[in-house]
């Protein structure tokens, strides 16, 4: 079995990974390391999930020189969302090493970026428009940028993004590394690649090693004009704890929502015509498991990674074999067994023969109750933001929101209370979610099954000089 030293990463970094309770590269990792960390341009294909943060952050950290201020790297994200994320991530691989990382998104004051830019930024994590903005304006100076990363390019072609895309490449040395990442190769993107990518690696990850073995998958014909009405028998009978019920227009979308809302289900949309603010609202309530169902757009849905999503509805036959690929494996995740139901039209059944040929499943017919021939339960984890990790929490049942009287007043990040959880419990990082650092206090989650025993195991420890203490403040689900 390969491990993260089999990569040729250093020590430093070794050392970040372990303080996350990272134990073994996934198999995107395992084929992405070497060849960048060699300096060579590489194509990922691969789904969100896959753990290609890591994949190409890895390499990006051990790159970065830190006795220099200027820009070094940049990695473009088609969302808001999905720019915190990667910036989390990043920020916990280079914190031994001190890399300084820093988020550029629309939606916040573009002044604070400005300073924080000036303070330093040896990696910049940005929307594409932003990023665009800051160099524009002066703020942001690519000269000595000498490693791009293109975070789920085929979402930055969707939103039309492209062309913003290559004004930011344009202003980047010529000498400089890519790394492009997307989950489906159209053409675009295609062409993309061969302007700006020098001999690049191809790195594809089948999509079934990631997803399917881990989802329950059904079929269900029914004709156009009944489909609501058969969405809203299915979710009375299937009880999700969560589901995602993918439409393919964001006019489909908003008519279910309103469909399922007039049959008093706790519901919520989430689709690209929505404001920032608004699509921010939604996730947060729907991360929060506070909405149960959430009807979305196959680009509004990009970057969700929640694992109590049990459920996953394709209410319209996704366009591609990729796309149903990518859409299924909102659930199944960590560990845990999902169900995957998909609508089909009498005259869709070239494309639903397509989806199963490409991901090796014959879809059972779905009735209420229905099993497939063998319902898969994982062993562990095969699609992951992050490398397995320890398994000695229960992340199977409800999850215990605790909190401490520290926060950013004291200096504390995300990656400081996660290190201090992992290092005085004993877990992995998986057993520590939905971090929040507020200037006084912060919260985090753990597994309600194991609360008790990280509170008293954390309480007293110290964080850059704070000792700390874990409070319950109530459970989750």
């Amino acid at each position: 079995m390969t491990s993260f030293a089999d990569l040729g990463l250093s020590e430093t970094t070794l050392q970040a990974l372990r303080d996350v309770g990272y134990t073994e590269p996934s198999p995107i990792q395992e084929q992405t390391i070497p060849p960048l960390m060699e300096g060579r341009d590489i194509i990922g294909q691969a789904q969100t999930g896959s753990g290609k943060t890591a994949a190409f952050g890895l390499p990006l950290v051990e790159y970065i020189d830190p006795e220099i201020k200027d820009c070094q790297a940049i990695v473009l994200t088609p969302t808001r969302e999905l720019c915190i994320q990667v910036t989390q991530a990043l920020r916990a691989y280079g914190e031994t090493k001190g890399v300084d990382v820093v988020a550029v998104f629309g939606g916040a004051p573009i002044r604070t970026q400005q300073a924080q830019l000036r303070a330093g930024g040896q990696i910049v994590v940005g929307t594409v428009g932003r990023v665009l903005d800051l160099i524009t304006r002066a703020s942001l100076i690519l000269h000595d940028c000498r490693f791009v990363v293109l975070d789920e390019a085929d979402e930055m072609l969707d939103l039309g993004f492209l062309e913003d895309v290559e004004k930011i490449l344009s202003r980047t040395p010529s000498g400089r590394q890519t790394a492009l990442f997307s989950a489906t190769m159209p053409p675009p993107i295609r062409k993309l690649a061969d302007r700006y990518l020098y001999e690049p690696e191809v790195i594809k990850v089948e999509a079934k090693t990631l997803t399917v073995d881990t989802v329950e998958q059904f079929r269900l014909e029914v004709g156009q004009k009944d489909k609501p009405a058969k969405l809203v028998e299915v979710l009375a009978a299937e009880k999700p704890t969560q589901a995602i019920v993918f439409a393919r227009t964001k006019i489909r979308c908003d008519q279910l929502f309103r469909t399922l809302r007039d049959k008093g289900m706790n519901v919520r949309a989430l689709h690209g015509d929505m404001s920032q603010g608004s699509r921010d609202g939604v996730m947060l309530a729907f991360k929060g498991g506070r909405v149960p169902i959430l009807v979305a757009t196959d680009v509004a849905a990009r970057g969700l990674d929640i694992s109590s999503v049990t459920h996953v509805v394709n209410f319209d036959v996704p366009i591609s074999p990729d796309t149903y690929v990518h859409r299924i494996g909102r659930t199944g995740r960590v560990g845990r067994s999902g169900r995957a139901i998909t609508f089909v039209e009498p005259k869709q059944q070239s494309e639903l023969e397509a989806i199963e040929k490409h991901t090796g499943v014959k879809m059972t017919a779905w009735a209420p109750g229905a099993k497939t021939a063998a319902a898969p339960v994982a062993e562990k984890p095969h699609r992951h933001d992050k490398p397995h990790v320890d398994k000695s929490v229960d992340q199977e049942g409800p999850w215990s929101k605790l909190i401490v009287a520290a926060g950013k007043a004291e200096g504390i990040k995300p990656a400081d209370l996660v290190k201090a959880v992992t290092s005085a419990a004993g877990v992995g990082g998986e057993a520590v979610r939905d971090v929040k650092i507020f200037e006084r206090f912060s919260f985090l989650s753990v597994p309600e099954g194991d609360a008790a025993r990280i509170i008293e195991a954390v309480s007293g420890a110290s964080i850059k000089g704070t000792t700390i203490t874990l409070e319950p403040v109530g459970a989750e689900g």
